[in-house]
């Protein structure tokens, strides 16, 4: 999860030369024993905190855009010139000090108080009340956003989920290895929205009148709202097969279903996986830390080659079978039964454990009943707005104008979620913003890493740049001589200047004179 950094660098308090730093190149170093961002913007200097907010990332190695730093982990950004937390997946502000230019140097004077979160005694305009259906990713970011803009008017927060909202990426990652406790999980502490004057109800929605403005609720209650986010998520998909709904038999999508599977990987040794996609694949590398046997089966010849490419999922493929997960390729389970599996091809698999990693399918139900637009999603403009007035949708059930393809999209990212909940509580409140972030998602596996900025639903051709196999590659996917999307392995600074270039209207295929040699590889077929 990370933590402070370690001390290092000058000690800032004691001054150092103006002379020193250059525009937009921070200088990392120390002020009463924390570590500080130092920059230089224009005839002004900086100082915030340099350590990120999301998981402790050294935003020393990040990239400086402007007045805004992003951490070169999960792509957090930051203010310069006030440390606010500008985008997710960091929601905390970092530090910030005064400084002093004098006598051709620069010194860290105090910190200055962040302003806090806190609804009383503001005045941004907005709607008599906000309801936000889901608690999820876009849900809670919007519900925070909406306080820290300024907006003072009742906000209720609704998601049967009781544990909601928490970190959902860490289910399949460190929380479910054994590496993250669970007091890592909860986004927020224990009161936090109650301190901030956000309602929250455990229940489902099971109706919206968007001609009334109303929202009924499970527990018989009507909700009357000013605007309406709906962050209802995703649900994750169970296979239709025979044996299914047996006690061996797990989904990982929320806070409970970790804490099952690992309860029920406590007492198995050998799991069978149902599905290559990034929830099973990380899931099989948190089992392996447990020691218990673990089995993918998916119906794929090359794990993620739909998403990431051949060579980045061989990679993958390699990695995970030097871990001892033993793969079922081109397969797929015809039936489950207590204490073992049958593919379609009549192998048996014995498993004490099975998981079905296969995907999520996104909860349109309560918008299709209220009458909204849903194909493949809640269709939404560039504001997320919905075809009824005052309603929003953002997160996993959002199908929105993507400005880079010119297609509508929609995209199961936790960081896409995040900044789509913060986007619509701008609009809630009037903002009008165009919802244009570039899509980024994360995973890790064993020690891999990869960063994955923009979105290629299909592509032509694939750009290789580096040897994936050491881990150390860029790999751009490119349709029509424009690059979509790249990841990156080992790269992060790679990453977040290929997330600039998308913002800037995406680059043209082709290394360029005096660039290093490219591999170009084409995809089994396009990906959808």
């Amino acid at each position: 999860m990370g933590g402070a950094q370690e001390l290092s660098g000058p000690d800032l308090e004691a001054g150092v030369p103006l002379a020193s730093l250059r525009e937009g190149v921070p200088l990392v170093g120390r002020a009463a024993g924390e570590a500080v961002l130092l920059t230089r913007l224009g005839n002004e200097v900086c100082a915030i905190g340099a350590t990120c907010t999301h998981y402790g990332g050294p935003l020393g190695e990040g990239l400086v855009t402007g007045d805004v730093v992003r951490c070169p982990w999960h792509h957090a950004c930051f203010s310069l010139r006030s440390g606010e937390a500008l985008a997710a997946p960091a929601l905390n502000p970092v530090a910030c000090w005064r400084t002093e230019v004098r006598g051709g140097a620069v010194y860290v004077k105090e910190k200055i108080q962040a302003e806090p979160l806190d609804p009383r005694g503001r005045s941004a305009v907005g709607p008599a009340s906000v309801v936000i259906v889901g608690a999820g990713a876009a849900g809670s970011a919007a519900a925070e956003r909406l306080r820290v803009l300024g907006y003072g008017g009742r906000i209720v927060l609704v998601d049967p989920d009781p544990d909601a909202p928490y970190d959902r990426p860490n289910l399949s990652k460190d929380y479910l290895a054994g590496t993250a406790p669970e007091e890592w999980i909860p986004l927020r502490p224990e009161g936090f929205y109650r301190e901030h004057g956000i309602e929250r109800i455990v229940a489902a929605a099971t109706g919206i009148d968007p001609r009334g403005k109303r929202v009924t609720l499970s527990d018989g209650r009507a909700l009357e709202y000013g605007a309406l986010l709906l962050a209802t998520g995703a649900s994750a998909i169970r296979l239709p097969i025979p044996g299914a709904e047996l006690p061996q038999v797990r989904l990982l999508r929320s806070l409970a279903d970790s804490r099952a599977l690992i309860a029920a990987a406590e007492g198995a040794r050998r799991a069978v996986i149902a599905g290559a996609s990034f929830i099973g694949m990380e899931a099989a590398a948190s089992l392996r830390a447990r020691s218990v046997e673990v089995e993918v089966v998916a119906p794929e010849e090359v794990p993620f080659a739909r998403t990431l490419g051949p060579e980045l999922g061989a990679v993958l493929r390699r990695r995970h079978e030097e871990a001892g997960v033993r793969f079922h390729l081109g397969r797929t389970i015809r039936e489950i039964r207590p204490g073992a599996v049958t593919l379609d091809d009549g192998t048996e698999l014995p498993a004490e454990l099975v998981l079905l990693g296969v995907g999520v399918k996104p909860l349109v139900e309560l918008a299709e009943r209220a009458g909204l637009e849903v194909e493949n999603g809640v269709v939404v403009n560039e504001y997320l707005e919905t075809g009824a007035p005052g309603v929003y949708a953002a997160g996993d059930i959002a199908r929105f104008p993507d400005p880079r393809s010119g297609q509508r999209i929609r995209v199961e990212h936790w960081v896409v979620a995040q900044r789509q909940g913060q986007t619509a509580a701008e609009n809630i409140l009037g903002g009008r913003r165009r919802y244009d972030s570039v899509p980024f998602f994360w995973t890790r596996q064993y020690d891999v890493g990869i960063d994955y900025v923009g979105h290629a639903g299909r592509w032509d051709r694939i750009e290789v740049d580096g040897d994936p196999s050491a881990h150390d590659c860029r790999v751009s996917f490119v349709q029509g001589g424009r690059v979509l999307a790249v990841a990156t392995v080992g790269r992060d600074r790679e990453a977040l200047e290929a997330e600039v270039e998308l913002e800037r209207g995406g680059a043209r295929w082709g290394g360029g004179e005096g660039a290093a040699p490219l591999r170009y590889c084409e995809p089994p077929q396009a990906a959808t």
